[in-house]
């Protein structure tokens, strides 16, 4: 079996991740188009997505013509419905509120193709509760994509309670067409990778609010000590610390008391040091960089 490219696909919400998902299908020959009703946030997505594609063209990773040919195939639309009509896929990447989540596979199915799939891209809330929004339970699906989307190779695909064999068997199939590995979960509170990393970022966050380590040497620790591609501070001010927040606090109401959000944490988002996004998170950023020696110290506390 193999994915039809001619296939549409709808990806919803123009944030960091619905930006790579996006870019990640049109570099790959399907039809994409990125929604979301903030007009900026479009503008930027689509400005984020022509630069990953030149970068592509500079390094010789992709030649000019196939990335032109990607934003030919891509477009952007503030209307959910519009884009929805006749869509083969639709991949949700809205904020971590289930009531969003559901809102938006509520208004979109009913719009799409006969027999297409629904994806939430959630790391940590319930595929069938989300599922249960839509008429056909049965092709409702996680697919969990990671940061930055156009470098990361993994996919998380998560059974929902309803959903079928083949839905599984054309999401791996899809997967395998924009070039990632997939692997299949059963739905599961924080299901792998999220479920892993809220711990270790969590514990992290402990560590530099007792001053065990300074950020920049937990951060090396992992890198270095263990491979990782990036330290579990820089993470958290990738993903957004209200973003891991809300996942933490999930996973604590669900699981138990190992996943308690370190206090640093919610001191943090309350100030609205959330991360690269902000400008400001562990460390400080400018013009999208972060700045030398500006982690957050156990004596800022």
């Amino acid at each position: 079996m193999s994915a039809d490219k001619s296939n549409k696909v709808v990806v919803v919400g123009a944030g960091l991740m619905g930006t790579g998902i996006a870019h990640a299908f049109a570099s790959s020959g399907f039809e994409t188009v990125l929604v979301d009703t903030n007009a900026n946030s479009l503008e930027k997505a689509y400005g984020a997505i022509d630069k990953i594609l030149g970068d592509g063209v500079r390094l010789g990773k992709v030649s000019e013509e196939a990335a032109r040919a990607a934003l030919a195939r891509l477009s952007v639309n503030g209307d959910l419905s519009e884009a929805a009509f006749g869509a083969n896929l639709l991949v949700e990447t809205v904020s971590e509120q289930l009531a969003v989540k559901k809102a938006v596979v509520t208004q979109a199915a009913p719009l799409m193709a006969a027999n297409a799939i629904i994806a939430s891209n959630t790391s940590a809330l319930s595929v069938t509760e989300i599922a249960s929004s839509v008429p056909a339970p049965e092709r409702f699906i996680g697919m969990h994509f990671f940061n930055p989307v156009h470098k990361m190779k993994l996919v998380e695909l998560v059974r929902g309670l309803a959903t079928s064999d083949e839905t599984v068997a054309r999401t791996r199939d899809l997967c395998d067409a924009i070039g990632k590995t997939s692997i299949i979960v059963n739905e599961s509170p924080g299901l792998t990778t999220s479920r892993m990393s809220a711990l270790l970022g969590n514990e992290a966050m402990y560590m530099l609010q007792e001053g065990t380590a300074s950020a920049e040497d937990i951060d090396t620790a992992l890198r270095m000590g263990f491979n990782h591609p990036m330290g579990p501070l820089e993470l958290g001010d990738l993903t957004g610390w209200d973003t891991r927040l809300s996942v933490l606090r999930y996973l604590h109401e669900t699981l138990g008391d190992k996943f308690r959000p370190c206090p640093l944490i919610i001191k943090m988002v309350a100030a609205g040091r959330l991360g690269r996004k902000t400008g400001h998170g562990v460390y400080r950023y400018e013009d999208g960089n972060r700045v030398p020696g500006s982690g957050l110290k156990a004596s800022a506390l």
